[in-house]
């Protein structure tokens, strides 16, 4: 007889730390059967589901080998066609970036149901840990959240126009290596070089970086600064009321 088809849950897991998932994200890590997880997901997220889960590493870091799309949709549809409660858990939100319209489309055509579980995104997270808003009265009126790239890293074609209004707080994802051309394209449709900007690394994690630039800048900065691990860059006024005076490193070796 064969088992009760189980169902899969495409969560975010937020920024990093346990403490910034949902309530939601929370119960459906801890009653999980199967997790499939992307390579920016926190250990200490992993420690909550239970000890007889089992956990499979799917990678999907840009710019490294990872496991492909196509594997990863026939083993959440294997995993829950054997009755077992499967959790997709994905960094920061899994509706920015993170495929989840391509996963549900997949097993919801196959018989599978699904639940998606909405997660604190890097932009959030980097506005909250240095203390400014990605919207503020007089200043950004709007949130745009883009990737500089598309397909095989071609820049975006489209949308500049929107992301250069100087009433636009530009949340931009997956465009670290892309920031000299893409502020060259902002300049051009009339964004003023000299407007703030801040790449935060490591977004919500303890050992965040915050790297601020101008936007004439900005792709000299971050590479200065080198950094390893994910970047999200915000770009407009209010990215100028971060409170990056003191480095999160220095703030540790304070305490």
């Amino acid at each position: 007889m064969q088992p009760e088809p189980g169902r899969v849950l495409l969560v975010g897991a937020g920024p990093g730390p346990a403490d910034l998932m949902t309530v939601r994200a929370l119960r459906a890590v801890q009653s999980a059967g199967a997790i499939l997880y992307d390579a920016l997901v926190d250990p200490e997220i992993l420690d909550l589901a239970p000890a007889g889960c089992l956990r499979l590493q799917t990678g999907k870091r840009a710019g490294r080998t990872s496991m492909k799309q196509d594997t990863i949709n026939r083993l959440m549809l294997r995993l829950a066609r054997r009755g077992l409660k499967v959790v997709r858990l994905k960094g920061g939100d899994p509706s920015v970036f993170g495929r989840v319209g391509e996963e549900q489309a997949f097993l919801e055509a196959q018989g599978v149901a699904t639940e998606i579980v909405p997660g604190v995104t890097a932009a959030s997270a980097a506005a909250a840990q240095f203390g400014f808003p990605l919207t503020h009265r007089g200043e950004a009126r709007r949130l745009l959240v883009a990737t500089a790239t598309v397909g095989e890293g071609a820049l975006a074609e489209s949308g500049w126009t929107a992301a250069a209004d100087p009433e636009t707080t530009l949340a931009l994802y997956m465009g670290r290596d892309q920031l000299g051309v893409v502020a060259t394209r902002l300049i051009a449709e009339g964004r003023p070089a000299s407007t703030p900007a801040l790449a935060v690394e490591n977004a919500g994690r303890p050992d965040a970086r915050p790297i601020p630039a101008t936007l004439a800048n900005l792709a000299d900065m971050v590479s200065a600064a080198a950094p390893r691990g994910p970047v999200v860059v915000i770009v407009g006024e209010v990215t100028a009321r971060a409170a990056v005076a003191i480095q999160p490193q220095q703030e540790a070796r304070q305490a």
